[in-house]
């Protein structure tokens, strides 16, 4: 079972030679010239100042094919002071008058607006840089781009925009100042491109071209922005952002009288160097956090939730990405888990053209029988050839006066050390990973040796045929408390999970491509035997408009290795050893997002657990009056259907989710869940006002009722106020 892990190894060091190294689109190259006037940010971009800088046009098409220059017209001019780097863009309506946008919320989903985005490469490594962009009626996004080009849009940072809009064009000018960004002192190259969606006509483009497998965040495509001299200095770098939150709190099942609290805390972001931040918090309160989209749980598995945490976003791709999405030795949502955070420390960044690294120590406070415990991290990351890298990892969790009498529950500590090779070639058609994990914990008998992990794969791609190879062995008693490993309960295993797609490309006035996918994931416990498998072939069509539309077959084998029960709410369950076959099939409809009305709808069909069935139909639909108000409806609907004891179960998950942009800095967003498996009605009311840039006040509601009754369980008001002060 090892062989596949040392033939991607090979393969990965083949395929990273230096002969593949070159830079795709070196030709395309914008120059940048200090601004020779004032220029104010008003969406107009009539200032003297842009008259003499160069214009960037004539942008290729990417979707829906990638063989043209675009349809859109845009033109993109930039320049720079001491302080800000600046850009104008100008987006000509292909149909005059035209305008489609989801609302002005920041952030936007990317495929429902026209909008306009801009790519740049700042440490010109092809693997990490920033994002900045707007819709058409001025919704800013903003990003860090990590892995090569994937954005996180959790990220924020203070910069300046303004966007006008009329019938033949709409203008986005904004200012981002040097200390918002990260880059590398005294570089005179940095990657950047230009990328442009315009719904009206169906197009995605930009200014240096990017194949259409590829998104337009692909950092392996950037051109060059060459700069007449060394960006400026951005100085002294030092944000205070303090905060005030006050709580009123009430549970109603224990009949306790009202409770209020105030909280004072903050961050502290010191810029060592332009490329290298330090970030510090004391009490930090996160209660303005988006709230977490809930999920129906028929899986023997714990559920994932992504990181939302301000403190853990910057550079998180140092410390969250290694690894697979089910093999983690680092989970920062682990941290502060039903527990305060008295303080955390980070330092990340780039310490030159080749390294980057990862500094994070975090205290958590005791509560009840849990021990307070400090939590340490890691990671560096050399850059190798064209855009590969190794990282490296250690994880420490460490119990603080720690008492085996009162806290026997807990390992005094837990630790781990990883090591990753990361594959991308300059064209991203190859990319890849071996990894290796060790974890060490007390010598207890149940936790000596087969602690280690390891895992890789090697995937290509091209715009019509896509393959992957992915393996993993992990050890029956490798740990990682401040991870997620979620198929660790199973006790050690085996894993491959190989796929090949192919897509053809048609020249019809309907239809883009359509095409055939086939995964195969398949598990071994520790003595070899198989446990799990499934064998997954669907069929997609893609359409002009951006809808797709697909079915889909599986068959599945489980052998059980722990007890489960199939509906996971309390009932029976079926015992380990036992073996299930089941067959299924469904559907998939995404609909174009040029309509105001836009929906999903997907179904699943077929055979359960214990020769039952299971009916799946999940639905969201969403009506924007743009561009202030978006409404969403999400529904998924199981209906299970057992022998006894459970016989017929039914599970609703419904999450009707209103978003009120009233302008571009204040924002409405009310969610409601209701999900009878939790037993659980969540409503969730935030109210935001940016009053100044990266400086909120924030009104946040919540209750959670009895589903049966709609009776209150408990409540929640919050006011909190943050304020960025640069030093």
């Amino acid at each position: 079972m090892l062989k596949p892990y040392f033939v991607a190894l090979l393969l990965a060091t083949w395929l990273a030679t230096p002969g593949w190294s070159q830079k795709p689109n070196e030709n395309y190259q914008y120059h940048i010239r200090p601004a020779t006037a004032a220029l104010k940010i008003d969406g107009i971009g009539n200032d003297d100042a842009w008259l003499t800088t160069e214009v960037a046009s004539d942008f290729f098409m990417i979707q829906p094919m990638d063989t043209s220059y675009a349809r859109a017209r845009t033109d993109v001019r930039m320049t720079y002071d001491k302080q800000n780097l600046y850009i104008l863009v100008v987006n000509y309506k292909p149909i005059p008058g035209t305008l489609i946008v989801e609302s002005l919320r920041r952030d936007f989903n990317f495929g429902k607006n026209d909008n306009f985005l801009l790519f740049m490469d700042t440490f010109d490594d092809r693997t990490n840089g920033f994002s900045f962009g707007s819709n058409a009626v001025g919704a800013p996004w903003d990003g860090q781009q990590v892995d090569g080009g994937t954005v996180d849009l959790s990220w924020d940072n203070r910069w300046r925009t303004a966007t006008k809009n009329d019938d033949e064009k709409w203008v986005w000018e904004a200012a981002i100042p040097f200390k918002s960004i990260r880059y590398k002192p005294g570089i005179t190259r940095w990657g950047i491109n230009f990328s442009r969606l315009d719904l009206a006509i169906s197009e995605k483009s930009a200014w240096a071209p990017v194949p259409r497998q590829f998104p337009s965040a692909s950092l392996a495509y950037t051109g060059v922005l060459v700069w007449d001299q060394p960006p400026p200095n951005p100085g002294p770098n030092i944000s205070v952002i303090p905060y005030v939150a006050t709580r009123l709190t009430r549970d109603f099942r224990q009949e306790i009288s009202s409770r209020r609290a105030v909280d004072v805390g903050g961050d502290v972001k010191i810029g060592i160097t332009p490329s290298l931040n330090l970030d510090l918090t004391v009490n930090p309160d996160f209660s303005q956090v988006d709230v977490d989209v809930q999920q129906t749980n028929l899986d023997r598995f714990e559920l994932f939730f992504p990181e939302r945490r301000q403190f853990f976003l910057e550079n998180a791709d140092l410390f969250a990405n290694f690894g697979y999405s089910t093999l983690r030795p680092f989970f920062s949502r682990r941290i502060g888990l039903g527990v305060p955070i008295q303080f955390g420390t980070r330092l990340s960044g780039k310490l030159d053209k080749n390294w980057r690294i990862g500094l994070l120590d975090v205290q958590t406070a005791a509560q009840d029988s849990l021990p307070s415990h400090n939590f340490a991290v890691v990671a560096l990351q050399r850059k190798v050839f064209a855009r590969s890298n190794l990282r490296f990892m250690m994880v420490n969790k460490e119990a603080l006066r720690y008492s085996p009498e009162t806290n026997a529950a807990f390992n005094r500590f837990n630790r781990n050390l990883a090591g990753e090779f990361n594959l991308a070639s300059a064209n991203n058609l190859w990319t890849g990973k071996v990894l290796l994990l060790k974890s060490f914990s007390p010598n207890e008998s149940n936790r000596s040796g087969d602690d280690f992990a390891q895992a890789a794969d090697l995937t290509f791609t091209k715009a019509n045929l896509s393959w992957r190879w992915q393996h993993e062995y992990v050890g029956a008693n490798y740990n990682a408390e401040v991870g997620y490993v979620p198929n660790a309960v199973r006790n050690g295993y085996y894993k491959i999970n190989p796929s090949v797609g192919y897509l053809f490309f048609v020249k019809s006035p309907t239809f883009i491509s359509h095409g055939p996918r086939l995964v195969a994931t398949t598990y071994w416990d520790k003595q070899r035997r198989l446990s799990d498998n499934e064998l997954y072939l669907s069929y997609t069509l893609n359409f002009i408009s951006r809808a797709s539309a697909a079915v889909w077959v599986a068959s599945d084998y489980v052998r059980l290795l722990l007890p489960f029960d199939p509906t996971n709410f309390g009932g029976q369950r079926l015992a380990a050893g036992t073996e299930h076959r089941w067959k299924s099939t469904g559907f998939e409809f995404i609909s174009g997002p040029q309509r105001s009305f836009t929906y999903a709808l997907a179904g699943r069909f077929g055979g359960y657990y214990e020769n039952g069935n299971r009916t799946n139909l999940r639905t969201e639909l969403g009506y924007r009056f743009q561009p202030y108000v978006a409404v969403t409806l999400s529904s998924n609907y199981n209906n299970i259907s057992l022998p006894a004891p459970w016989h017929r179960t039914e599970f609703w998950l419904v999450g009707p989710r209103v978003d009120v942009t009233f302008r571009n800095n204040l924002f409405l967003t009310t969610f409601l869940q209701y999900n009878n498996q939790a037993e659980n009605v969540n409503l969730n009311t935030r109210l935001q006002w940016r009053y100044k840039p990266a400086s909120d006040l924030f009104i946040v509601y919540t209750d959670n009722y009895l589903p049966e009754n709609f009776r209150v369980k408990n409540r929640a008001i919050v006011l909190k106020f943050t304020y960025w002060w640069n030093v």
